[in-house]
Parts: structure tokens; C-alpha cells; sequence
């Protein structure tokens, strides 16, 4: 069975010659290509077939990346979105996470992990990368997802560090030092096998501890 994609970048060359990467990858096709959120509106108005998985470039004209994901989640949930940037700060990645994103790549990605990435996406409908850089006595001492357990305090920090604020900032919400923080961060990275804010984030609304 074939994996549709559609792909939305206003950089041109990229777009072309992601489209071509994909087209070499076994039981992907590319369906559709767009230069920006507007774009994609018109072009999505006069198909009936719908893309498994949008690839969606995060900083574009007309309509961004965000604004482009949200109106995807509204209009055509079944779409899993999937953000591409060459920015890789918190705060960029959470914003297109809270818009509805199942993924967040680079753009400098390694075809092979782009591949795989994409094959995860189908299969279970998202994407973690920290997955794939843990290391394997961390793995098999992880949990399930019923045996984890987070304090209130924790799901409080989880909550806070879901957004956009910094770590210092989400210390004196919490009223507590920012070596308290650090040890909330932790404790959660080694609960939820991750290493990455990015990567708690992902984990925490896949396994529903929180709800964005």
C-alpha cells in the first residue's frame, strides 16, 4: 500500500528535490506539492484524494507553517502534519506541536531517518526522534505506559514546559529555584526516555499526561 504525501515549501529547489528523495523511497508517492499555505488551499479545493501525511515547512508566505497546520487540523484532520525547519529552538518546535504537528524534522535530516520517520508516522501517527538516540540500557529500563507515575509538581512543570516559556521563567511561576526545575526535567526525561524538551513534549501528549 502506497503512503501519499504532500509536501509545502516556497523554497522551490527544496521542494523539488525533497519530492524527488521521496519518490526513490519503496511505497511513497508523492501526491501533491505546494509553495505556501495558500497554495495548498487552492489545490487541496479541487482534489477528492487527500495526502496521508503533509509535510509542512514551517516559515513560508501567505501562510505559515503554523496557520497552515491549524487550518489542516480543522479542515482535513485525518492529515497527520508533519513540520520541516531548519530551526530546531523550543519554541518553534512546541508552537507547530500545539498546531497540531505529529512530527517535527529538520531539514538537514538524514534521508534514512527521514524515511523511517515518515513509515512511523503512518503506522502509529507520530514521530519522536529522541527515540532514536537513546541509548539501549535506557530503553530497556523504560516504562510502560501505565507504570509511569509523575507527581503533581511534575505534571505541573510537563504543563508549563509545553509552551513556550523558559525554564527560568516556568521557576518563578512555579516558585521554586531553577535548580528544582532542572530536577523536574530529569526526573521526567529518565521517566519518559527522552533527552530533549522537545522529546518530553512529545511523549507527554502521545502517552495523554497532558492535554494541549
Amino acid at each position: 500500500m502506497k503512503i501519499n504525501i504532500g509536501i509545502v515549501d516556497d523554497h522551490r529547489l527544496f521542494l523539488k528535490s525533497l519530492s524527488l528523495l521521496l519518490k526513490e523511497f519503496v511505497g511513497f508517492n508523492v501526491m501533491l506539492e505546494a509553495l505556501n499555505g495558500k497554495d495548498l488551499q487552492e489545490k487541496l479545493a479541487v482534489t477528492n484524494d487527500l495526502p496521508d501525511i503533509m509535510l509542512v515547512d514551517v516559515n513560508m508566505p501567505q501562510l505559515d507553517g503554523e496557520a497552515t497546520v491549524k487550518w489542516l487540523h480543522e479542515t482535513h484532520p485525518l492529515i497527520k502534519c508533519v513540520a520541516l525547519s531548519m530551526k530546531d529552538d523550543d519554541r518553534t518546535v512546541i508552537k507547530m506541536i500545539k498546531a497540531g504537528c505529529c512530527a517535527y524534522l529538520l531539514k538537514d535530516i538524514h534521508p534514512d531517518e527521514l524515511e523511517r520517520a515518515i513509515h512511523e508516522i503512518w503506522k502509529k501517527e507520530y514521530y519522536n526522534g529522541d527515540a532514536c538516540n537513546i541509548n539501549y540500557r535506557r530503553l530497556l529500563n523504560s516504562n510502560t505506559v501505565n507504570d509511569i507515575k509523575i507527581t503533581d509538581r511534575e505534571k505541573l512543570f510537563l504543563e508549563l514546559a509545553c509552551s513556550d516559556k523558559t525554564y527560568k521563567h516556568i521557576a518563578s511561576l512555579m516558585g521554586v529555584s531553577e535548580r528544582t526545575v532542572d530536577s523536574y526535567r530529569e526526573s521526567l526525561f529518565e521517566k519518559l526516555v527522552v533527552q530533549s524538551r522537545v522529546g518530553m513534549c512529545l511523549e507527554a501528549i502521545k502517552k495523554g499526561l497532558i492535554d494541549l
